[in-house]
């Protein structure tokens, strides 16, 4: 999905609620380039049989976004980056694409080194350029590597993320007037925008 100038969506779980059984998954979002923010909203559904794998010796990847490994994904992107799903066996070694400025792998589970260090589960582990970041597991290990090039600073607060403040200033009144128009199925169901807390604060020191 790509949210651009403004996009509502839903996440629903139905089946999961009605059958019960683990739901287990990660959510990634990439800041658009600045000269893409106002871009039209889209969306773009994948089976997963359409993304690229490799697997060779211990190492299992698929391509979720981006360019990487050899391996280019059909999922559109704004900015050069790779997203990977990872599957490690022990003793299986990995390193991170080398043309990109950004590096980090996030520890779903299992145990990794990097350089003799070990990385935390559920913890992620940030990459300056030029680190070494080759991967090594110490026990079958499932990760997450991903980066990019830098797209400048961003702002977010709540749902809403940009390079300007106002434009964030905007999206929120745009919400709260009901301008941006929900799915289909969840008119019922509006979230309203959470209290400012710096506003909260300034209340509070006043009374």
């Amino acid at each position: 999905m790509t949210a651009g100038g403004g996009i509502t969506h839903s996440e629903r779980f139905e089946r999961a609620r009605r059958e019960g059984g683990p739901l287990h998954g990660i959510q990634s979002w990439v800041a658009l380039p600045e000269e893409d923010e106002e871009t039209t909203p889209s969306f773009a559904h994948h089976e997963g049989d359409d993304l690229p794998v490799h697997q060779d010796r211990g190492l299992w990847l698929r391509l979720l976004a981006g360019e990487a490994f050899g391996l280019r994904s059909s999922v559109r992107t704004h900015s050069p980056l790779f997203y990977v799903h990872a599957a490690l066996q022990p003793g299986a070694r990995l390193e991170l694409p080398r043309q990109y400025a950004e590096r980090a792998v996030y520890l779903v589970s299992g145990a990794v080194e990097v350089g003799g260090r070990a990385i935390d589960p559920l913890r992620m582990a940030v990459f300056a350029d030029g680190d070494e970041t080759v991967i090594e597991a110490q026990a079958p290990s499932v990760l997450m590597l991903l980066g990019g090039h830098p797209v400048g600073d961003r702002f977010i607060e709540w749902n809403f993320v940009s390079s300007s403040r106002q434009r964030i200033e905007q999206a929120k009144a745009d919400w709260r007037a009901g301008r941006m128009r929900l799915p289909d199925l969840d008119n019922s169901e509006f979230i309203p925008l959470p209290p400012d807390p710096t506003r909260a604060s300034a209340s509070a020191e006043a009374h």
